[in-house]
């Protein structure tokens, strides 16, 4: 890039929905006496939390963006930009937006930042935000399904999303002669790094190889799609979430003006975005888009899969890690089930993959996504993970955050200083 770029840090609240002992329904014993945090509460905290963090005024931010997807059908509010100036009285008057790209909305705004700097913005704040538990389940998989192309695909389940996705499973194990159990593994792992990341959604549920193999009455298939309805289960889903994650994004001299070294900070190789058509479906088996961005991401940063030292994915099904790792380079196309097989991606692997719990684990507030991946790879590299901490802190790091079925993605490479 033609101006350095760096990551200082950020904050990220914990991430909540059913089944986290913090979140408010009616079996819970605060029931009735307070409720869960509201879109405005997750911007104020993840904000704040991010100036403090990283010692930055709001009055030395002079560009912000929020990544959020559907605030206005989860919360009745639009116009998010504004809203995260409410957050820091600094804030005020300086040029914020809203970014949108479905579960890649958190990337975009991070793409942004990058893109920000190479033009000489010295220091940026990065937002991403959802809530998604103020509706029903049913309600919400309408909601999501705006993701996909809505007149063409919403009908293919009340859950579209959990059927594009058993769709590209039945697809993807047909083509590669790929067993449920192999898939599985992947959830066997993110609720396993979960259950050691206290922000993670799913910190206090576990899940062992028998369930996570195959359907069963603690994990059933739950589609009503005939079709693909055996390729789905609960425990392959990533979990709807609420939360908010904010981060600072400075150039060169953006760290100076903070008082910063690069000792303090992670440096961003590189961004690539990457598009794919919304109205048309690609190769099933293989997720194009992400591997066209991927390949972009090396090409500019000058480094090869075989460099990463950790990965954080967009695991939104068990399947699409599996094929994130293929379409990252980590193993070729067919071959992702054996990475997990062998452990190479578990936190004592070599290439060590959602180490934090991913989508499926650490939860999946869209919005917050693609934010949330870049603080983990900075957690990772600065040994701030505590009980998921790889041994040896990664010199590279990347991140690859999706939008929809493989429409939109951004993929990040970032070295160590």
């Amino acid at each position: 890039m033609a101006r350095r770029v760096f990551v200082v840090g950020g904050h990220t609240t914990p991430f909540i929905g059913k089944k986290h002992p913090d979140f408010i329904w009616k079996r819970h014993p605060d029931f009735g006496k307070r409720t869960n945090p509201s879109l405005e509460d997750y911007i104020r905290v993840s904000v704040q939390g991010a100036l403090e963090a990283t010692g930055t005024p709001g009055e030395a931010v002079e560009k912000a963006w929020v990544g959020n997807f559907v605030g206005e059908l989860f919360s009745n509010q639009g116009h998010l930009g504004a809203a995260v100036v409410g957050a820091d009285p600094g804030l005020m008057y300086k040029p914020v937006m809203r970014v949108e790209g479905a579960c890649a909305s958190g990337g975009l705004a991070f793409a942004s930042a990058v893109e920000s700097i190479q033009a000489g913005t010295d220091i940026t704040l990065v937002v991403g935000v959802e809530v998604q538990t103020t509706k029903s389940a049913r309600e919400g998989g309408d909601i999501l399904a705006r993701a996909s192309h809505y007149a063409r695909q919403r009908e293919i389940d009340d859950f579209t999303f959990p059927a594009l996705f058993g769709r590209r499973t039945k697809h993807y194990r047909e083509a590669f002669g790929v067993s449920e159990e192999d898939i599985g593994r992947a959830a066997v792992k993110a609720y396993a790094n979960a259950n050691k990341n206290p922000l993670a959604h799913m910190r206090a549920v576990t899940m062992d190889f028998e369930t996570a193999r195959a359907a069963g009455d603690r994990n059933p298939n739950f589609l009503s799609n005939e079709e693909f309805a055996p390729y789905i289960k609960m425990s392959d889903c990533s979990q709807v979430s609420d939360g908010g994650s904010a981060m600072i994004v400075v150039s060169e001299e953006g760290l100076a003006k903070l008082g910063k070294t690069e000792s303090d900070a992670i440096e961003v190789l590189t961004v690539a975005h990457a598009t794919g058509n919304l109205w048309e479906d690609g190769d099933l088996t293989r997720l194009g888009t992400t591997h066209t961005a991927a390949q972009r991401a090396y090409a500019a940063a000058g480094l090869a899969p075989s460099d990463v030292g950790v990965a954080e994915v967009h695991d939104c099904f068990t399947v699409t890690e599996v094929m994130m790792t293929e379409a990252l380079g980590f193993a070729d196309f067919g071959k992702g089930g054996e990475l997990l097989k062998e452990g190479r991606t578990e936190i004592t692997g070599d290439i060590p993959v959602n180490t934090g719990g991913g989508l499926v684990g650490f939860g999946h507030p869209v919005g917050a996504t693609g934010v949330k991946q870049v603080l983990e790879i900075y957690r990772q590299m600065k040994g701030q993970c505590g009980d998921y901490q790889i041994a040896e802190p990664p010199s590279v790091g990347m991140t690859a955050n999706m939008g929809g079925d493989d429409k939109t993605v951004v993929v990040g490479l970032y070295r160590n200083l």
